[in-house]
């Protein structure tokens, strides 16, 4: 078992039972966005001025949830690094987590997406309240579903009323783990069931609408998704340990903690780190360090990426509801907004994939902080309950790192 802080120079210049099992059933699968209690309970300084709230907080996650491994980087707003590890990057080796290792961003991913989405909204290529039928014409149809009535921006702020592809894929990671999706496929999954509301009459979390994001990104583009993102994000903000994975790539390039899987809540961990992430496609399959996420969003926020109307844009937001357990909790485009119990606002996302579950993002003073572990909390836990408290307790370290 590895336990360390590490320190660096900047960076880089910075600019409820049912309730509960359908959560979880999300979770498992490509998990949801970034949601933080306010409770500081992992990692809350023991008296003032304690200066490793975030380590104490990642030994608390492997200790007493279970995660095999934590890794978590934290910037100030002059872009200081501080680096943690804890518990072990090999459960067989009991080798060290790797600092600033490689782990797979679930669905942070759909913050990359929704930027990549917003560029080519400043470039008049794309409407943001245009129907998704300008695009895709012909292509989303389906009981109570019509690609007229959903806009670009529905889909977006996922309150397109779309059903939840991932809902019917199985839930045990290692039947499907050497499998290739088609988005197509995915989005078939979705247009066979019942639409859940009409268009923009609430919010409910669906990959589905990012699968949709990235088919009118290729389709606009006439290029593949992956290598717009690369192209347009990736490079120039100089993300030099993320990347898109190629089709069929199942193992992750750089160094990197091992991901684990069970085969059922609560059943014994597997390694899962190779892993065919077309499941998540442009709703979570990228790759990336907790470092370049937060330099992702830190880039975001300081309006590197997109331009001041589009990045307006992203941070209107609605509640979000269905999906995302915590109070108080707002989502835009492709961006999570959470009041934090410090009295600041947190923007970024989360994401949760086979293996990995991440949560973080900055504040608008420009601190920030990414979390990473090495197993869902479905997988570490065997109650629905304990289920939700083990994924909380990540989030709530997230939240120490920015307020601490």
């Amino acid at each position: 078992m590895s336990l360390g802080l590490h320190t660096s120079a900047p960076l880089k210049p910075k600019k409820q039972r049912g309730r509960v099992m359908a959560f979880v059933a999300a979770l498992a699968v490509l998990g949801g966005g970034l949601a933080v209690s306010g409770s500081l309970a992992y990692g809350a300084p023991d008296h003032p001025g304690e200066r490793d709230a975030v380590s104490k907080g990642a030994r608390a996650l492997v200790r007493e949830d279970g995660f095999p491994a934590v890794l978590a980087a934290v910037e100030d707003g002059d872009g200081r690094v501080r680096d943690y590890t804890a518990g072990t990057g090999d459960l067989a080796t009991d080798a060290a987590v790797p600092v600033n290792g490689q782990v797979r961003a679930g669905s942070n991913t759909k913050s990359f997406t929704a930027a990549l989405v917003l560029q080519l909204v400043g470039e008049d290529r794309v409407d943001l309240d245009a129907p998704i039928e300008t695009y895709l014409p012909g292509l989303v149809r389906g009981d109570g579903i019509d690609g007229n009535r959903i806009t670009v921006r529905h889909l977006l702020q996922h309150t397109s009323g779309l059903p939840d592809y991932t809902q019917h894929l199985d839930p045990d990671p290692f039947e499907i783990r050497d499998t290739y999706y088609n988005p197509r496929e995915g989005l078939d999954l979705a247009l066979g069931e019942k639409a859940l509301f009409e268009p923009g009459a609430r919010w409910s979390y669906s990959n589905t609408n990012y699968l949709l994001a990235g088919l009118l990104v290729e389709k606009v583009t006439g290029r593949p998704f992956g290598e717009e993102l690369t192209d347009r994000i990736i490079r120039p903000l100089g993300l030099e340990d993320t990347y898109w994975p190629r089709t069929g790539e199942r193992d992750i390039r750089g160094t990197h903690p091992k991901g684990y899987g069970a085969s059922s809540p609560g059943a014994p961990l597997e390694d899962i780190t190779r892993l065919d992430p077309s499941q998540a496609w442009a709703a979570g399959q990228l790759v990336t360090t907790p470092r370049d996420l937060n330099h992702f969003f830190s880039a975001l926020l300081d309006g590197e990426v997109v331009e001041a109307a589009e990045l307006k844009e992203m941070k209107t937001t609605v509640p979000a509801t269905e999906g995302a357990p915590t109070p108080g909790a707002e989502y835009g485009l492709g961006l999570f907004r959470t009041p934090l119990s410090c009295g600041t606002d947190l923007w970024g996302h989360g994401g949760a994939i086979h293996g990995y579950e991440t949560f973080g993002g900055v504040t608008e003073e420009g601190r920030a902080a990414t979390v990473a572990v090495t197993a869902l909390s479905a997988a570490v836990a065997a109650e629905p309950e304990a289920v939700l408290e083990a994924h909380q307790h990540v989030q709530d370290l997230a939240e120490t790192a920015v307020c601490a």
